[in-house]
């Protein structure tokens, strides 16, 4: 029996079991008191942006480009509090990979 929060939503009850996954129909309670549960079906898709720094950083990762000796040190700037933001040059970044973004689509 469905309990009285289904009725006041307007959720439609559920009463067919999908033979598609086994494993959730067997821990299904054969109670009458619990409701029955239908299987979920997630879906995972990426974004063409998403897709587009994926790429990116595959390309990066694949290629080599990463200088470890200089990330360490950006690192050890931060930690320490020495760092200074260039912002005139963090601005210029950002708009060439935006551009670059732009160019997968």
């Amino acid at each position: 029996m469905a309990s009285i929060d289904h009725l006041r939503s307007g959720q439609p009850l559920n009463t067919h079991i999908n033979n598609q996954n086994e494993s959730q129909s067997a821990s299904i309670a054969t109670d009458s008191s619990k409701e029955v549960q239908k299987p979920r079906n997630d879906v995972f898709s990426m974004s063409d942006g998403s897709r587009a720094i994926s790429a990116m950083h595959q390309q990066i990762t694949n290629e080599g480009y990463l200088d470890n000796a200089k990330i360490d040190a950006i690192k050890a700037t931060i930690t320490n509090g020495s760092y200074k933001v260039d912002a005139d040059r963090l601005a210029a970044n950002i708009m060439k990979h935006e551009d670059e973004l732009r160019s997968f689509k």
